[in-house]
């Protein structure tokens, strides 16, 4: 069943600026969708629409299969946790978790059930006295997050929730979150810049850049069948390489530096490409083979678990992601791409081939 489904849905500010393209999509019920791109690529606009806080230019937005375009937003039954947490300084957090229940006309009774199961299944109970500046920035996220429990809302928009936290708390709160929306099975739209969080936490990924969706898919259609080089290269890290070349027609594409290797797909038409290689799937040799592009290592970057082979193939940039057992040093050594899942990309207009 279809939660929210946009339609054509478009904004283009007074000024002339557009920051929203026609975009189409839908979200199933229960789905944890994650909008994911670059600061200005249009994710959060189209999660304020969602939300009714931002006017909708052209297009049409239902949820639960009304026209909501001109709804308020408080009859759209969401409910929204926002980047700064919006806890009000002066209060409890009880009464943070209350409040929007109370506005409501919420008797005593069902209040303090619904905000103390809340704060059960948050961890939350021994703060509830607290104001939120006796907190630390995770618990007051889960504060944020209680409040919008308490609501029983049919829809969960985050903003961006984790970008004040440290990278420690970040992964913990990831797995948090993620687990919470899968145990209350609300369907939920996530925007990020980090891509780490759309790879972890969504069913589905919508890949936006400049007001247009560049692909929508599972983390795993993303990651592995990328349909441009923008999707390529913004989600992974580190991102896919991708190399200049040029495709003959001949069944092979050549690189600069005078090498060459198999085409990964045939076109038929010749032109400039780029092939595109997952740091992990580059298959690193200490000698020489046949058929192996050389690749010239100029750092090793020591992650423990992993290394990071730094360096070039015909002069353009590399990177190969081995286990910690790989020890070959900086200098040159040589890829095997033939076994390897490579990917081709038409060189104008980035999409895949």
């Amino acid at each position: 069943m279809k939660q929210v489904t946009l339609t054509n849905v478009s904004k283009t500010y007074p000024n002339g600026v557009t920051a929203v393209r026609p975009t189409s999509f839908e979200i199933e019920k229960g789905e944890f969708l994650v909008l994911v791109g670059p600061s200005g690529c249009g994710k959060s606009t189209i999660l304020r629409m969602i939300a009714g806080l931002e006017a909708i230019t052209e297009g049409d937005l239902e949820i639960a299969g009304k026209r909501v375009n001109d709804v308020e937003p408080a009859e759209r039954d969401i409910a929204m946790v926002f980047q700064n947490y919006a806890l009000y300084p002066h209060m409890t957090v009880f009464n943070n978790m209350a409040y929007g229940l109370r506005n409501r006309g919420t008797s005593k009774a069902e209040i303090d059930k619904a905000v103390r199961d809340a704060a059960t299944m948050l961890n939350l109970g021994e703060f509830l006295d607290r104001k939120p500046s006796q907190l630390s920035g995770g618990q007051r996220q889960r504060v944020a997050m209680g409040r919008a429990i308490v609501r029983n809302p049919a829809l969960f928009l985050f903003d961006e929730p984790l970008s004040n936290l440290d990278a420690k708390l970040r992964g913990q709160m990831r797995i948090e979150i993620r687990a919470l929306q899968r145990r209350l099975g609300v369907t939920s739209v996530y925007v990020t810049h980090d891509q780490v969080e759309a790879m972890t936490m969504a069913d589905r990924i919508v890949v936006l850049n400049a007001g247009r969706i560049e692909q929508i898919g599972t983390p795993s259609e993303i990651y592995h069948q990328p349909q441009s080089t923008f999707v390529a290269s913004f989600m992974g890290a580190p991102p896919m390489n991708l190399i200049d070349a040029d495709y003959k027609g001949n069944g092979r594409v050549y690189l600069k530096g005078g090498l060459d290797m198999p085409a990964p797909v045939e076109t038929g038409r010749a032109g400039s490409v780029k092939i595109g290689v997952r740091p992990e799937n580059a298959k690193m040799l200490a000698t020489e083979t046949q058929g192996a592009l050389p690749f010239a290592i100029n750092h090793v970057e020591e992650l423990g678990a992993i290394r990071l082979f730094h360096g070039t193939v015909g002069g353009q940039p590399f990177t190969v992601h081995t286990s910690h057992e790989h020890a070959i040093p900086e200098g040159t050594a040589w890829l095997d791409l033939e076994k390897s899942p490579v990917l081709m990309f038409d060189g104008a207009t980035g999409a895949r081939l």
